[in-house]
């Protein structure tokens, strides 16, 4: 198993203590919540930080694998559906905001699996990292959970919640073809 790959995993691994950390934080399990939080938003930057590094370090030294275009986009969305669902519980952001997100990730899965099965291979596009971005930086904004970025969260976190509907719309209009029965 090559860097990336190792990377990916620990992505996912590092899922688990995030979220026990974050939510048992405020469950009293581990003392402070404000102490814990920010042991979780260290975490949560690590985690994100090895999707950004796993992927450069593949396409630089060719280590670009079928587990890799697999469970690398399979970690991120992991991670991030995880912070969302706690940030609800946490009542930190509207449950109706993450619908939409996930509901976006599962539609292009959905459709990057049907391009897959046609032959198409449907790349990630700007909108889709500037959504990614996005999103990171809100989920960060809202661990922290500090008062006086509450505006700027808020900004964000609408940013986030317009670029994943842009993004999803560039998508379905770009590859509007692959619906189409070719096979």
């Amino acid at each position: 198993m090559n860097l990336p790959n190792k990377l990916t995993i620990f992505r996912v691994i590092l899922i688990l203590p995030f979220v026990l950390l974050l939510l048992g934080g405020h469950a009293g399990w581990f003392g402070e919540a404000a102490a814990t939080d920010y042991i979780a938003l260290a975490i949560f930057i690590v985690a994100s930080l090895t999707d950004l590094i796993d992927g450069k370090i593949a396409r630089k030294y060719h280590m670009v694998t079928n587990f890799g275009k697999f469970m690398d986009p399979l970690a991120d969305k992991l991670l991030v559906c995880a912070a969302m669902i706690a940030m609800i519980e946490l009542g930190r952001i509207p449950s109706w905001v993450v619908i939409i997100i996930i509901s976006r990730e599962f539609i292009i899965s959905g459709f990057r699996l049907i391009a897959s099965d046609n032959g198409v291979v449907i790349a990630a596009s700007y909108w889709g990292k500037f959504k990614t971005t996005f999103q990171m930086v809100m989920i960060c904004l809202m661990i922290a959970n500090i008062p006086q970025l509450k505006l700027l969260t808020d900004i964000v976190m609408w940013a986030a919640l317009a670029l994943t509907v842009v993004s999803l719309v560039d998508y379905l209009v770009k590859n509007a073809g692959v619906m189409k029965e070719t096979k």
